[in-house]
């Protein structure tokens, strides 16, 4: 759905954009993490069509996104991350507004926004003020604004800032619902814990240039980051230390009481075994579960790798 090759942008002698390639596949949730200041923007911007590349290509869906800029914004919404709204008109009426900018009027344009706005949680809003809508609010509404023309690529520019935790659910949620719905997805955010839940793909974007792209799975493996595994026994904690510490596929073992954690850099199979050998050597095992691997972390581990 989404190929760009060696994106290349500067501000005089600032470079913000040094070589950027990535891949986005149709119906994919691309998670792209990086510092302030890292390209985030600039590239999305790129993407969009709103901004002139130095160098470099940029495909959608087959178009060619520098050559054929009408064609692309045909493809694509975007959401900004600051945007404007018209704080004096109604939701409907807001959404009814960016209708008309695609020749959408009338009933059609009524029936348009309202879809728009269930997609978004905001139906029972319609009526309501722009101006008198929460924060997280205004940020559904802007992304049903980047819904109207019906795009296959959302290019989402930090969606969930400064939004409250049951506001993130939210969106998070809204999210996954247009991705079922066959829409592609690239996303930039700094709430690394959560894009590791929704992204099926993450980049990480440092001083202009792609550092990694991968699964999160993929990339803690390239890092030797390892799941942590949760096991808590009855008792022979000692026995099922020394039996844990034989193992080369666990590591960073720590010991609380009777609750023990070991980092897990092995397959399934593997894990399997290791539950194996506690029970056949008679260790009394209460509980035993394999955590999800901590995206932060790994962000600050390849980013500080960069500056070595």
């Amino acid at each position: 759905m989404l190929e760009i090759k060696e994106l290349k942008k500067s501000y005089g002698k600032f470079i913000a954009l040094d070589g950027v390639s990535l891949s986005i596949k149709k119906g994919e949730i691309f998670g792209f993490v990086g510092p302030n200041g890292a390209g985030k923007t600039t590239t999305m911007k790129i993407v969009a069509g709103l901004l002139e590349a130095d160098f470099g290509e940029v495909y959608v869906d087959g178009i060619d996104g520098i050559r054929e800029n009408k064609r692309l914004k045909e493809k694509i919404g975007y959401m900004p991350d600051f945007f404007g709204v018209y704080e004096n008109l109604k939701t409907i009426e807001y959404l009814e507004f960016y209708a008309s900018i695609y020749g959408v009027i009338g009933k059609e344009a009524k029936r348009l926004s309202m879809d728009l706005l269930e997609i978004v949680n905001l139906k029972d809003k319609a009526d309501f003020y722009v101006d008198g809508l929460s924060r997280g609010m205004k940020q559904r509404l802007c992304l049903a604004r980047s819904l109207v023309h019906n795009p296959e690529l959302l290019i989402l520019d930090e969606p969930a800032s400064g939004m409250d935790p049951r506001a993130r659910y939210e969106m998070k949620s809204i999210l996954k619902n247009l991705r079922d719905m066959g829409k592609t997805i690239l996303i930039s955010s700094h709430i690394l814990p959560e894009l590791a839940e929704l992204c099926t793909n993450i980049g990480i974007i440092e001083d202009g240039k792609m550092v990694v792209t991968s699964t999160v799975d993929e990339i803690m493996m390239k890092m030797n980051y390892a799941h942590p595994i949760k096991i808590r026994l009855l008792d022979k904690v000692e026995d099922g230390v020394k039996l844990l510490k034989e193992l080369p596929y666990l590591s960073n073992l720590i010991v609380d009481n009777k609750n023990i954690t070991v980092g897990f850099g092995g397959k399934e199979q593997e894990m399997v075994e290791v539950l194996k050998i506690l029970i056949n050597n008679d260790i009394p095992v209460v509980s035993f579960a394999k955590e999800s691997g901590n995206l932060e972390d790994i962000f600050m581990k390849i980013t500080e790798k960069q500056h070595k």
